[in-house]
């Protein structure tokens, strides 16, 4: 497998019923050595979450009809930005879209695909900023967001049982820095 043979496909929030179980099953193979906790097995609501934002976009490789991993988030609410707390001065424009997962299956990891489905999911966006959160017990995983050009820039423990994620933020257009 190459990644040449991994085709991106695009979808927005009125796919999710379409997508839903595509994503449901790219995370039990991703996560199948982790699913005992609870905090993963809420991926649904996740989902959910998320694809009910009407901004909603999510990107889906596929190798023939096989889903090898996906990438999704939605635009943030204006006023709402909760990266803010971590820097002592925002961005004049602190439009973000926030990345909120990027899976790849076991089989297709380190192949190149997971840069190609970020690529996509943010490419031509309108927003002026993007932030994820990464658990820091991955930390090859964060030093390849660094790469990508995102910095940390402090940590988030969204819900009670999820990790003390690390916040990291970059800008999406030249003339925006994170």
């Amino acid at each position: 497998m190459t990644t040449a043979t991994v085709g991106l496909r695009r979808f927005g929030h009125e796919d999710l019923p379409h997508i839903r179980q595509t994503l449901l099953d790219v995370h039990a193979d991703a996560y199948a050595d982790e699913m005992h906790d609870e905090f993963n097995q809420r991926f649904p609501w996740f989902v959910d979450h998320w694809g009910g934002h009407p901004g909603f976009s999510c990107v889906i490789g596929y190798e023939g009809d096989e889903p090898v991993g996906f990438a999704y988030g939605a635009p943030a609410t204006p006023g709402r930005e909760w990266w803010r707390e971590h820097l002592n001065e925002p961005p004049a424009d602190d439009s973000t879209f926030s990345v909120s997962e990027l899976m790849v299956r076991p089989r297709w990891r380190k192949t190149g695909v997971a840069e190609r489905l970020h690529g996509a999911l943010i490419d031509n966006r309108t927003e002026a900023l993007a932030v994820l959160l990464v658990d820091p017990d991955h930390p090859k995983v964060v030093e390849l967001y660094e790469t990508w050009g995102y910095r940390r820039i402090g940590t988030r423990q969204p819900f009670p049982d999820s990790p003390n994620f690390t916040v990291m933020l970059r800008g999406l257009r030249q003339s925006a820095s994170a």
